[in-house]
């Protein structure tokens, strides 16, 4: 989940399964160190080779990861800021947001193959 100042990562597998905690990290680039180091530990951990990043493209608070992951080779997509209000309504019928309940609606959008990749302009 993407915001001004921090983001919120989850981690699921293919099934859906949660993998580990979720993690909170800046929008900086120290932020995005850990956010890669945590990457890595959770595909070692849970021995996964594929990894697609899905983020909800707030405001252009998205593009500096955008950018970051592209610049590393990380596969990632963007959701529909609508379908993750209507998802999360769905999934507990509550309309309540914090990030990690985004992150995880997030997380099932991409696993669901409802996102697209962005075009980032050089």
């Amino acid at each position: 989940d993407i915001a001004k100042f921090k983001h919120v990562a989850r981690a699921q597998d293919d099934r859906g399964k949660i993998l580990g905690k979720s993690l909170v990290f800046t929008n900086t680039k120290e932020g995005f160190e850990a956010f890669f180091s945590w990457l890595e530990e959770m595909q070692h951990k849970h021995e996964k080779s594929d990894v697609l990043v899905g983020m909800e493209p707030t405001g252009h608070y998205w593009l500096n990861l955008a950018y970051t992951l592209k610049e590393r080779l990380v596969s990632f997509g963007v959701v529909n800021p609508l379908h993750v209000k209507r998802s999360k309504e769905l999934d507990d019928n509550s309309p309540t947001k914090n990030d990690i309940k985004d992150a995880r609606v997030i997380a099932q959008l991409i696993k669901d193959g409802r996102f697209s990749y962005p075009r980032l302009p050089m």
